[in-house]
């Protein structure tokens, strides 16, 4: 967990999704929505504590938008002894999310079926930092260089270098932290996160993102069972239209969508959130959601995530198709409702 601002690296390991295959094959599925005071009540599961991520469904709750839709949102923390995938496997929750797309990908090729309906950021935020003492503005200036990662996101430094004709030789690969500390005394020449962390580095820092290097990936998805999807469509276009306005909202009023952060989460630094709130509202529209709104997705765009995974091996189990990872069905049915900017 980056401490900075809040945001998950890349994913859970291998061993821990095998993990959540397990706890599901000896769990069974018994998913359904409960009901409260006449409304649907949407759990949703995270993988990090609240914060900046949840910009839009907090703004969203605040503004009564979850209620107009008839719904009680309930969002539950993550952390290091929670595994959400397991957890929304199990049916213990109906909704949840991930910090990155690649995530869902090894999970369904372990074998839990799971769905990503919506994606709240367009673009990922993943960036690679550097300093004028050793400036990367491009893949090949990486050659040569010390580059801090963390253990988990090593699979995206592999993929960049794969699209972009390099060799893991070609770089000195350490593996650091969530802080960017390394960067700062001089220990790398490159140091990653999102790209909100590099506030941390200071205004010299220069940014080279993920997105940018050839490896597109989405951020913040939310993915449900199969089950739930089948039998609850209609609360989760709900949910899915409620959270749109909330994103919109923050989008276009972020200064009073991170007043709404504050007050349910207070022990956030006021003058960070805001400064991470302002980087993260830009990867949530773009010239994609201007045509096809919030929390838009392609089967092309899932589709090279999963050849790419397939390239640096990472499917231990099988490889997954498009479908299997991502459905339509939420969008298309909010597709007149859902904020179309950027």
């Amino acid at each position: 967990m980056n401490r900075i601002s809040g945001q998950p690296i890349f994913c859970p390991s291998r061993r821990e999704l095998l993990g959540s295959g397990l706890a599901l094959a000896g769990g069974g599925l018994g998913i359904s929505v409960a009901r409260a005071a006449g409304k649907d009540v949407v759990n949703a599961q995270l993988s990090w504590r609240l914060s900046n991520n949840q910009l839009g469904e907090i703004a969203a709750m605040k503004l009564g938008y979850y209620e107009a839709e008839g719904i009680e949102l309930k969002m539950q923390p993550g952390g290091p002894s929670n595994d959400g995938v397991a957890i929304v496997a199990s049916g213990r929750a109906n909704v949840g999310q991930l910090s990155s797309s690649p995530s869902l990908l090894l999970a369904v090729s372990q074998g839990i079926p799971l769905r990503c309906f919506a994606s709240a950021l367009q673009r990922h935020p993943f960036t690679f930092f550097s300093l004028p003492r050793a400036p990367v503005r491009r893949p090949q200036d990486m050659v040569g260089k010390r580059v801090g990662i963390q253990a988990t996101a090593r699979p995206l430094l592999r993929g960049m270098l794969l699209r972009n004709g390099l060799q893991e030789s070609d770089v000195k690969i350490t593996v650091i932290g969530a802080e960017l500390t390394p960067l700062l005394t001089g220990q790398v020449d490159v140091a990653t996160g999102w790209m909100s962390n590099g506030l941390a580095v200071g205004p010299d820092r220069i940014e080279l993102g993920l997105w940018d290097c050839g490896v597109r990936l989405y951020a913040l998805p939310y993915y449900a069972t199969v089950e739930t999807l089948a039998k609850h469509k209609d609360v989760l276009a709900r949910f899915v239209r409620a959270s749109s306005k909330g994103w919109a909202f923050a989008y276009q009023n972020v200064e009073q969508a991170v007043a709404y952060l504050l007050e349910n989460q207070p022990e956030l630094d006021a003058a960070n959130a805001m400064a991470t709130a302002k980087s993260l509202i830009t990867f949530a529209y773009d010239e994609t959601t201007r045509t096809q709104g919030w929390g838009a997705m392609s089967q092309k765009l899932w589709q090279d995530q999963i050849d790419l995974f397939r390239e640096l091996g990472e499917f231990t189990a099988r490889v997954p198709s498009a479908d299997e990872v991502y459905t339509p069905d939420i969008l298309a049915l909010t597709q007149d409702s859902r904020p179309r900017l950027g």
